[in-house]
């Protein structure tokens, strides 16, 4: 018997002759993003050995914990330690890169009107500068100056459903672009070309979260885990079982908890950005949390959710929100050209999902990991 973690709730399932079979339902769902967790119960028997998973959930930046570690080789190391050493790397993101706390940096950043450098933290610095650089690559289709729009639409702290008028995109397209900004490596600082430039690391913080949690607890002698940071995943070694952790992916629907792809992951990270929890609608016509940078409109295709796979949370976290921009035509041909492993579920006519999966991705999925 294994056990399926699903956001907000606890389903049972057997894995028989390979296939997976839920055998309750899940009323609850509290987060934003479109993972199912799987993992294996504590104290499963593995090559004669009883390995135990230990869990440590919470909640972070404004969204919920879960990390679970074998605890082989580790007997040493205090539990509480372990605690204390997840939730100070969490809180320090936080405090670092929320555009909910006004003494973040992030916050300080953006209420600092003025063309002169500012200096941020290594940590900090460092989202930014993977952020340009997927913001390079992707021709703008991921932008951390795109927070002003976001907020405009009624995504940002203050959320609302009114759209802005015309006029107020066009002056807010303005005062964004990741060409505005200037990076001194060396210094560790960020000068705004336009005063008015302001940042939002939400597309990409969680996920670099997830990394420092990961490099934390190996810190520690953890060498085996599986850490999950408001559905951004990253994982190392092999669960309790002695199986590759193994991630369910949700089929992007309200209406139903069914998983429609099961990814083993090893050693890799794993993100998915979606728009079917994020939305409101006006007259009949969807407005996606998701805005383009480059028009400063919410996209309007059929991608219902793309999900990315790579040896780098925040990477991946970045790059699901630059396809799921892009779209399942350009998206998807971008992807394939940079060996990105991504799977997209576009929406049909007939309110079905179809997938499409990278080389990369089928290539991640038909390897035997173990």
């Amino acid at each position: 018997m294994a056990q399926l973690y699903v956001l907000g709730g606890l389903v049972s399932v057997l894995i028989i002759s390979g296939q997976l079979y839920m055998t309750t339902g899940v009323t609850s769902f509290s987060r934003t993003f479109l993972f199912t967790l799987l993992a294996t119960t504590a104290s499963i028997a593995c090559n004669s050995q009883d390995l135990s998973e230990q869990v440590f959930t919470g909640s972070t930046m404004g969204t919920t914990f879960r990390v679970g570690i074998i605890q082989e080789g580790i007997s040493d190391t205090p539990s509480g330690d372990i605690r204390r050493t997840i939730e100070a790397e969490l809180d320090g993101v936080d405090r670092m890169m929320s555009h909910y706390r006004p003494d973040s940096e992030l916050s300080r950043f953006n209420a600092f009107r003025d063309t002169q450098p500012f200096s941020f933290t290594t940590d900090t610095f460092e989202v930014i500068k993977q952020g340009q650089e997927i913001a390079a690559l992707t021709d703008g289709a991921f932008d951390i100056t795109v927070g002003p729009l976001v907020a405009a639409w009624g995504f940002g702290v203050e959320q609302h459903n009114l759209p802005p008028t015309r006029a107020t995109i066009v002056e807010l397209l303005k005062h964004s672009g990741h060409d505005q900004l200037h990076l001194d490596f060396s210094a560790k600082s960020v000068r705004k070309r336009d005063p008015l430039i302001g940042f939002d690391l939400s597309a990409i913080a969680k996920g670099y979260a997830v990394d420092r949690v990961a490099s934390a607890i190996e810190s520690k002698g953890v060498m085996q885990y599986m850490i999950e940071v408001g559905g951004e995943v990253r994982t190392r070694g092999l669960n309790a079982s002695g199986e590759p952790w193994r991630i369910g992916i949700q089929v992007p629907d309200s209406k139903t908890q069914s998983i429609i792809q099961v990814v083993p992951l090893r050693d890799m990270a794993m993100a998915t950005s979606g728009d079917y929890r994020s939305y409101y609608e006006v007259d009949g016509q969807r407005i996606s949390h998701t805005i383009d940078p480059r028009t400063g409109y919410p996209v309007t295709h059929g991608l219902a959710s793309v999900t990315v796979v790579g040896t780098s949370c925040s990477w991946a976290d970045g790059m699901a929100t630059a396809l799921n921009v892009l779209g399942p035509t350009d998206g998807y041909r971008f992807a394939v050209a940079e060996g990105v492993a991504a799977l997209m579920l576009v929406r049909t006519d007939a309110g079905e999902f179809d997938q499409k999966m990278t080389p990369a991705f089928e290539h991640l999925l038909q390897t035997d990991l173990q």
